[in-house]
């Protein structure tokens, strides 16, 4: 369990660093926006690329995807249909909500957590699969969709083709194309992927902590609601329908279903701020999900690894 508690104080500790300089103007106001669009444009796709070239395809049919999956869509499902019911939110600021309700911190915290309750790594690499080859072309897909900075939308044509031409889903391709052939590509030509996506959550976590700089108190305001319904939905409703689908649907027991649970009940991603922040859609409501479900899923996890393991 320290290792777990580790992995969101290093979090933290970026975080806070990034918070630091956006105290002191040192790289000018722009700079959360600048690194969001390298992180987004550059970092992930190359980290994504390697995580998924080195992935055991073969998980993404196991049955525990059944559990992640299936949790990961009905807090979406839940989060759009509640949101568009109480505040009519367009579909890109939907999207960003639903994001923010399923979609899990499965690198960055989801590998230590695997490793320090679960005893093995590769039970975050269903979620995360899932994530990158179904979640992300989707959600990109609808936020693209909508038009930013006062352009108009595109068209239907575009639209459909959009997810297959943003950086993060090439490099997810690209990734499984990569593994499924079983080259063994020489290291001298991934260095400088490896390089370049090293960049990708560091850049990811200091432009999050620069724009909670004169920020408002998270789960406060205007957008209180939706903030605290994302949340919600990602700390508790989620992990529960992981647990019910991965006991009752998916026949898991044992670590298994542990497993399940466990990795439904991780924070939502950093990525979703990246993402929000690249189309300027629902930044703040990603921004505050993101806080707010991060410190409250330590207990929830010490509460699920003490019942279930």
């Amino acid at each position: 369990m320290s290792g777990v508690l580790g992995g969101f104080a290093a979090l933290a500790a970026v975080i806070a660093v990034g918070w630091v300089v956006g105290r002191a103007g040192t790289l000018g106001s722009d700079a959360p926006r600048i690194l969001s669009r390298l992180s987004f444009f550059v970092a992930t796709p190359a980290l994504l690329f390697l995580t998924l070239s080195r992935a055991d395809t073969a998980t993404v049919a196991s049955l525990a995807l059944i559990a992640t999956a299936g949790s990961a869509v009905a807090s979406a499902l839940l989060y759009a249909g509640l949101a568009r019911w109480r505040w009519r939110l367009p579909a890109p600021e939907l999207a960003t909500g639903a994001l923010s309700s399923s979609y899990v911190n499965a690198g960055n915290l989801g590998i230590p957590v695997s490793v320090y309750i679960l005893g093995d790594a590769s039970y975050v690499a269903p979620v995360l699969l899932f994530q990158v080859l179904v979640m992300t072309p989707v959600g990109l897909g609808v936020l693209a969709g909508s038009g930013t900075g006062g352009q108009a939308a595109p068209s239907w044509r575009q639209l459909v083709l959009q997810p297959v031409r943003t950086p993060v889903v090439i490099g997810c391709v690209l990734g499984l194309l990569l593994a499924a052939s079983g080259l063994d590509v020489p290291p001298v030509l991934l260095e400088p992927v490896e390089l370049v996506a090293a960049a990708a959550v560091p850049a990811a976590l200091l432009a999050y902590g620069m724009s909670l700089h004169g920020a408002p108190r998270p789960g406060a305001g205007a957008l209180a609601g939706q903030v605290w319904l994302a949340v919600v939905l990602k700390n508790l409703a989620m992990p529960a329908i992981g647990y019910a689908l991965g006991r009752w649907v998916a026949d898991l027991d044992g670590v298994a279903l542990l497993a399940v649970t466990v990795t439904s009940a991780l924070p939502t991603a950093q990525n979703i701020f990246v993402y929000a922040a690249t189309y300027d859609r629902g930044t703040v409501l990603a921004r505050d999900a993101i806080l707010l479900s991060t410190v409250l899923s330590v207990p929830v996890l010490v509460g699920i690894a003490v019942l279930l393991a």
